[in-house]
């Protein structure tokens, strides 16, 4: 009877929800059939041209359809690549927007709410019902996107049509932890917004506010959750910046080792050595993450996003004890 009883609110989140749920679940299995055709196909291709004798970097005379053909297979799984990474930067607005909405803001704005409370469901196992059953659902769904995510783009590597860098927004959220990061915590965030406002489409829509906050916020501060590294080297030589790093700042360096913006002395200034003369700049610098940095930069903002998401989901409690006991 207690293992019944425990799972009596999530059975029914399920049932009222098993549409959406069923919806959700197969347009994901389709994304990721789509994908994985995309990449099946293409390397058939190659397969195919690899055997012709033709080339795409000097092409000949009967080659013209085989590259063409060969080329579009490529453009055409990068570009699905781009549109599952997509995908995987809105999901979590999305997921916030049906916590807030359908989820929470609904049954509150209409009163259904009553229903439950009056079956020997209190308040707070009714919310943890409908965070739980999200939540697992979201922690392994976003999970596997995630992995299929990082596995097609390293399948685009030493193709013509290679995806972004690691660095780059579309790319970074919709690989490794992040993205399952953002995932919970919107729903935490939706689903205080529905308590608060117990309107559907009010708390749709400031959940969603919330997300693009939240993306631009961290968007400006990502360079700093980890210490850069940082090159120095003389004006006019010739240093290399490193591949695949991300340049998080560049200056440079006076004779007592303090840093100036690197606006102090342009280079296309008619003035230009006679400013770096005047202030002493014996160097410039860069500051950088290398791919190296990819890891530990997820697991920070990871990290930072679950407390949010855990402070979020105590402020709903707490606001549901406030109001209805």
């Amino acid at each position: 009877m207690s293992t019944i009883a425990l799972r009596g609110p999530e059975r029914v989140v399920i049932r009222q929800h098993r549409w959406t749920l069923w919806t959700v679940g197969v347009l994901t299995l389709a994304g990721i059939a789509a994908v994985v055709a995309a990449y099946l196909w293409m390397a058939s291709a190659s397969d195919t041209f690899a055997g012709s004798g033709c080339s795409a970097e000097n092409t000949v005379r009967g080659c013209g359809d085989t590259v063409r053909h060969f080329l579009d297979t490529e453009l055409l799984f990068s570009r699905a690549v781009d549109y599952a990474n997509l995908v995987m930067m809105i999901l979590p607005a999305f997921i916030g927007m049906f916590v807030a909405g359908p989820l929470i803001g609904r049954e509150l704005e209409s009163g259904t709410y009553k229903l439950s409370w009056s079956q020997s469901v209190s308040p707070a196992r009714w919310l943890a019902a409908k965070l739980a059953v999200p939540g697992v659902l979201a922690l392994a769904g976003v999970f596997v996107l995630s992995a299929v995510s990082a596995w097609a783009r390293s399948r685009t590597a030493g193709t013509h049509y290679p995806t972004g860098d690691w660095y780059e927004r579309q790319v970074y959220g919709s690989m490794g932890t992040v993205p399952v990061g953002y995932a919970l915590c919107m729903l935490a965030i939706g689903a205080l917004a529905g308590l608060l406002l117990r309107r559907t489409v009010t708390a749709m829509v400031v959940t969603v506010a919330g997300y693009g906050a939240l993306v631009a916020a961290f968007n400006s501060v990502r360079n700093n959750l980890w210490p850069t590294l940082t090159d120095t080297f003389k004006q006019g030589s010739d240093y290399r910046f490193p591949d695949g790093a991300i340049n998080a700042g560049t200056g440079w360096l006076t004779q007592s080792g303090r840093r100036l913006p690197h606006s102090a002395c342009l280079e296309w200034s008619p003035g230009f050595k006679q400013c770096l003369t005047e202030k002493n700049i014996d160097l410039r610098y860069f500051d950088y993450h290398p791919a190296s940095h990819f890891w530990p930069l997820q697991l920070v903002e990871t990290g930072i996003l679950l407390v949010l998401a855990a402070l979020a989901v105590a402020v709903a409690f707490r606001v549901l004890r406030r109001r209805h006991g």
